[in-house]
């Protein structure tokens, strides 16, 4: 009788395993989409992290360059290189919305531009006599932080599918950014305050916003979920407050010709091209 009461429940577990294990594909299906939805609703924010690398094309036409073409001029056989090309390094993140917006933040740090040569120079600054160098030094550092919205025309990630597919986005940036320029000793400097010369110089330091605009591509890598991103996209950065300020405060600028109408603006602006790894990620 006992084995009888132990018997009963024991075939009644096989058989609702029995029917558990034959449900239908419509069942099936249900509860693959209520796993889904549960899912979306554990992971519904997707974001990246990104390292990148920027090649800059500075426009060519800018107060730099008229600096250095009239410096050179004060050499005897030397010349003050013009700026060109610079290189920058960043990282960035981002959110991306279900509207296919995202809105991205990041920092980046342009490599030393101009030149840093030693020797002896003859230099004869403008109004001055020739005085001997031994370092004819004239590098700018560029450091910022930026913030923007992208919108992902076409293969926007989403939580299901982080990285799938060719994504393509358009997008802006503005940023917050810093320069420093150091220029050979003996440099004739010009002080706002007393319309006046000198050679003894210091460290040009200045801040600027930057705007951008651009285009880019993210196309996914085969290896550990990451991405590659190409951008393209035009920087508008002009620092017109380039200067350092002597112990009573007062403002010394750098000038192309030796007058306060000719003050260098340290011009970034231009196209650049950009290339990142990229890694998204859902929470």
């Amino acid at each position: 009788m006992r084995f009888i009461k132990l018997l009963v429940p024991a075939l009644f577990l096989v058989f609702a395993a029995s029917i558990a294990a034959e449900a239908s594909p419509s069942e099936q299906e249900a509860i693959d989409r209520y796993l889904k939805v549960a899912q979306k609703r554990h992971a519904h924010k997707l974001g990246w992290l990104s390292g990148n690398f920027t090649l800059n094309r500075i426009n060519k036409n800018n107060d730099y360059n008229k600096f250095s073409v009239n410096e050179t001029s004060n050499f005897a056989s030397s010349a003050v290189a013009p700026l060109d090309q610079a290189y920058s390094f960043g990282i960035d993140g981002g959110i991306i919305f279900p509207s296919n917006m995202a809105w991205s933040f990041g920092a980046e740090y342009w490599l030393k531009q101009g030149q840093n040569e030693s020797g002896s120079f003859t230099y004869t600054p403008s109004g001055g006599s020739p005085v001997s160098i031994s370092n004819l030094n004239s590098e700018i550092k560029v450091f910022g932080f930026y913030t923007g919205i992208q919108y992902y025309v076409s293969g926007a990630p989403s939580v299901d599918y982080l990285n799938s597919s060719i994504a393509i986005r358009l997008g802006g940036n503005i940023g917050y950014y810093q320069a420093s320029w150091d220029i050979w000793q003996g440099y004739n400097n010009l002080n706002l305050s007393t319309s006046t010369s000198n050679n003894q110089t210091n460290t040009f330091k200045g801040t600027a916003p930057g705007y951008s605009i651009g285009i880019g591509v993210d196309y996914p890598l085969s290896i550990f979920g990451l991405s590659t991103g190409f951008d393209f996209s035009y920087l508008y950065l002009n620092f017109k407050n380039i200067a350092w300020y002597n112990s009573i405060d007062q403002e010394i600028i750098a000038t192309y010709d030796p007058n306060q109408n000719s003050r260098v603006n340290l011009g970034m602006s231009g196209f650049r091209g950009k290339i990142e790894i990229k890694k998204f990620f859902s929470w």
